[in-house]
């Protein structure tokens, strides 16, 4: 009899357990990826928030830690993208995953050379759009994912997008448990991604002071808020959050104007990259002037929580699933439960 955890994104990836750790900027680095991939899931390794030249040395580190499949998440309007897409080839690296600003080139290339796309999308419509540019995998992530996020429930868009396209879809948005996993292939999705429960691992870099925060709040302090960029985003209640909610639209591009210079000069990009980067996002997002303008405040916001430990002053993106959270294992020990959880939850349906 088929084991129902084998599903097909189990024979593409090469993986025993249908799960995906997401790529999250400062906190999946190759140590959490390497830990993902040894316990039967995939990782994939976070680039968004580091240059173009230390995606080499990061790709590098996890082969050093692991001989099991892996994918790498970058943004595909971003410096140097084209570099990287240069340097996920040369590894072989096993998938690419990419959210915004899809690039038909790099598709191309990517599928030219074996590497699987697995964009995720927040909309039925950009989840067809994404097979009709190549993509093999679609993770698709309901109102309830962490970070940039759409309104429409997972329990819903799930089934909506299976229903439409004909590649294996892989659900995200409120995944933490084997209740959910069975959920979600009962949708019709091969698999779950998480980033949320692996924000709170063992392996996560973040600091404990913003781990308390995230343990401390409750379904209801996690809300979406578009003060942070302009864009629709999932975060916890923070004292940060209270005080761009209240801000005049003036400050507020005035602070992200001071946040641009700062992820300038973390980037090491040169400003004419950037600019053209940022126009491309602005196009293929169809933002505003004002959403172009707060978009490096996101990962400078992020990286004062993250990196340097301050859940006050920095934003904590979240998954409205961490007010359920109140652990934080191994990489290791949260597959190991999921899947456990899993096969007792269908046992316990067959009886």
């Amino acid at each position: 009899m088929r084991d129902p955890l084998h599903t097909p994104l189990c024979e593409i990836l090469g993986i025993r357990h249908p799960i995906i750790q997401t790529a999250m900027g400062w906190i999946a680095t190759p140590e959490m990826v390497a830990a993902c991939c040894n316990a039967g899931a995939i990782g994939f390794l976070a680039t968004a928030t580091v240059g173009a030249d230390e995606v080499d040395a990061l790709i590098s580190r996890v082969e050093q830690l692991t001989d099991r499949p892996f994918g790498v998440n970058f943004l595909m309007e971003a410096p140097g993208a084209d570099r990287i897409v240069d340097t996920i080839i040369a590894h072989r690296v096993k998938a690419a995953s990419y959210a915004r600003s899809p690039n038909p080139q790099f598709i191309k290339r990517f599928k030219d050379a074996g590497v699987l796309c697995i964009p995720t999308c927040g909309a039925l419509r950009h989840s067809q759009k994404a097979v009709q540019l190549g993509a093999d995998v679609v993770i698709v992530q309901g109102g309830e994912g962490g970070g940039h996020t759409g309104t429409v429930p997972t329990s819903i868009l799930v089934p909506q997008v299976v229903d439409a396209i004909d590649v294996p879809v892989v659900a995200a948005g409120g995944f933490h448990d084997g209740r959910g996993l069975v959920a979600a292939l009962a949708f019709g999705a091969a698999g779950i991604a998480m980033g949320t429960r692996f924000l709170l691992s063992a392996e996560s870099p973040m600091p404990a002071a913003t781990a308390e925060r995230y343990f401390a709040a409750t379904v209801n302090d996690i809300l979406v808020t578009t003060e942070v960029d302009g864009m629709p985003q999932r975060v916890v209640l923070n004292e940060l959050v209270r005080r761009l909610e209240s801000s005049s639209r003036a400050s507020l591009l005035l602070a992200a104007l001071a946040n641009a210079f700062r992820y300038r000069k973390l980037s090491d990009a040169p400003l004419g990259e950037l600019i053209r980067s940022a126009l491309a996002m602005k196009r293929s997002e169809k933002m505003t002037r004002s959403q172009m303008l707060m978009a490096a405040n996101a990962p400078i916001l992020v990286r004062k929580a993250m990196i340097e430990g301050d859940p006050v002053g920095g934003v904590l993106p979240s998954g409205t699933v961490a007010g359920v959270i109140t652990d934080r294992p191994s990489c290791a020990e949260i597959i190991e439960r999921i899947v456990r959880e899993a096969e007792q939850t269908l046992e316990a349906l067959a009886r």
